[in-house]
């Protein structure tokens, strides 16, 4: 925190709630910050491999039911992008954002600030290979919703009755055809 009176509540809900913090002169609290990285007088190190939860581990505490919805994101490479999906499933009510390992913007500064703070609100969910983590879904009575811009079947016409994957491509080529052939259906948004 800078050692500035605008601070003071700020500060004091952080010590309330246990959170170590050091104060710096105001005039150096940006010096160890990216170029261009705003700041208003307060920096967090928050350690962003603690913000993501291992798939096992979610998957088998998950109370599945007809209401459940999951987005999984396909090597989508935009951590902005990322941020954006991220605040927009909080708002729908998703159960969690699954995000691969590989191919994929990793959840970083960019994609917190991006989702609002929705990035601790949601559970991020790390998978390994997509297509695999489609089939244990399949197996869990998940229905897998491909979003494809050329399908056929409008969102709005789809009747969601079972629990729901949405899987959303990368931006530029969309769903791979492997991961499109394991969707139960194809939607257009």
């Amino acid at each position: 925190f800078a050692d500035s009176e605008e601070n003071l509540e700020w500060r004091n809900l952080a010590k309330k709630n246990g959170i170590k913090i050091n104060m710096v002169d105001a005039q150096k609290i940006g010096g160890n910050l990216p170029s261009g990285a705003t700041h208003n007088g307060m920096v967090a190190r928050i350690l962003s491999n603690e913000l993501v939860v291992e798939y096992r581990e979610f998957i088998e505490k998950l109370e599945i039911n007809s209401d459940t919805s999951i987005l999984l994101l396909g090597e989508v490479e935009d951590p902005h992008n990322v941020g954006a999906v991220i605040r927009s499933a909080a708002a729908f009510g998703v159960s969690a954002v699954f995000i691969p390992e590989h191919n994929q913007a990793p959840v970083n500064g960019t994609v917190v600030k991006v989702s609002s703070g929705m990035a601790f609100k949601i559970p991020l969910v790390a998978i390994g290979n997509v297509n695999s983590t489609i089939e244990d879904l399949k197996k869990r009575g998940f229905w897998i919703y491909g979003l494809d811009g050329d399908a056929t079947v409008s969102l709005h016409d789809e009747k969601f009755t079972k629990p729901t994957v949405f899987v959303l491509g990368n931006e530029g080529k969309g769903l791979r055809e492997k991961t499109k052939e394991a969707c139960d259906i194809l939607l257009k948004i």
